[in-house]
């Protein structure tokens, strides 16, 4: 599909791409939002924690939410989607991964970019307990890559799933690694290491034979976190592997359904690996807009409203969904 023009024009203020990455991380609140919790006990005896908010108006569908590298079910990011989706009439689930709930998962494990076998099984719960007959997802950051890789691999993916939007995609891991060790990303990267490794020394204490002290010092970086931690939690042989198996680039020529990608090209976390023009254009399905600002999960716009929450709903509209 060829490239989609983008029409998202901040304010002068936010065409900093750094400017608009860190308000819509530390700055913005999104209020009106009720969630009520419900724990998913998963397969191999763990759990994960998800967070439903409801439509007040006849129900058009469901939309799965699914947040980035260290977030939850109550950034905003995650709560302004809940809301004007509930607001258009569907049902919000928003998703916290393994540890992200507020409380420590059970196992050594916890969760990862391509663990796309936990939100294949949040699906089929959803499915089992509920009767949607329209199904949406919408990623952002690690859970774009997620919700991507999980379109393209799998030949399990429910018909009731009819569309999903994916925001900020680190679609290469290592190209995504390789700009979060830059030095223009030295404070975002040492936030997600500080947060990541504050999380590695709960589990140390649930597994202290598997995470001695002289790992933990061992990680300077958020590659070495991956090396020491996610690629032996997670069976992989170390980092460049993990990145290599789950970026979703490779997966993307199999999406079948239709999938709005957006990246914004002053995304500072994102090489020009992370840009799949030539995927977007081999693939129908698929619906690549790069706007030229917007940052990391940034977007601002009016009302409180960021664009990409805008861009979603007019992405089902465009599908004849509302």
């Amino acid at each position: 599909m060829p490239l989609v023009t983008s029409k998202y024009r901040p304010s002068l203020l936010f065409r900093n791409g750094h400017f608009s990455t860190i308000y819509a991380g530390v700055m913005r609140k999104v209020e009106g939002v009720t969630q009520h919790r419900e724990r998913i006990t998963l397969s191999d005896g763990d759990f994960l924690d998800v967070d439903w908010s409801f439509s007040q108006t006849p129900k058009k569908g469901l939309v799965i939410l699914l947040h980035g590298l260290e977030g939850n079910a109550q950034r905003p990011y995650i709560t302004g989607s809940a809301k004007i989706f509930n607001t258009y009439g569907f049902d919000a689930c928003a998703v916290n991964y393994r540890g992200c709930s507020g409380e420590p998962n059970l196992s050594y494990r916890s969760y990862h970019s391509g663990a796309t076998e936990d939100l294949q099984e949040v699906i089929h719960h959803i499915l089992k307990q509920k009767d949607y007959d329209a199904i949406y997802l919408k990623g952002f950051s690690l859970g774009g890559n997620l919700l991507l890789k999980y379109l393209g691999e799998s030949n399990e993916v429910s018909e009731k799933i009819k569309g999903a939007i994916a925001v900020s995609v680190p679609c290469s891991l290592r190209d995504s690694c390789d700009q979060l060790l830059t030095a223009k990303n030295v404070l975002y990267a040492k936030r997600f290491k500080k947060h990541l490794i504050a999380k590695l020394r709960q589990k140390q204490k649930m597994f202290p034979d598997l995470i001695p002290d002289s790992d933990i010092k061992a990680i300077i970086t958020l590659k070495d976190f991956d090396d020491i931690y996610t690629s032996r939690a997670h069976n992989f042989r170390d980092a460049f592997d993990y990145y290599a198996q789950c970026s979703s680039l490779q997966f993307l020529r199999e999406v079948n359904i239709p999938v709005l990608l957006i990246n914004a090209s002053d995304d500072s976390f994102l090489g020009n690996a992370c840009y799949p023009y030539a995927e977007a254009d081999k693939n129908k399905n698929l619906f690549l807009e790069v706007p030229s600002f917007g940052g990391h999960v940034g977007f601002w716009d009016k009302d409180n409203i960021s664009y990409t929450e805008k861009r979603a709903i007019e992405f089902l509209r465009e599908m004849g969904q509302i």
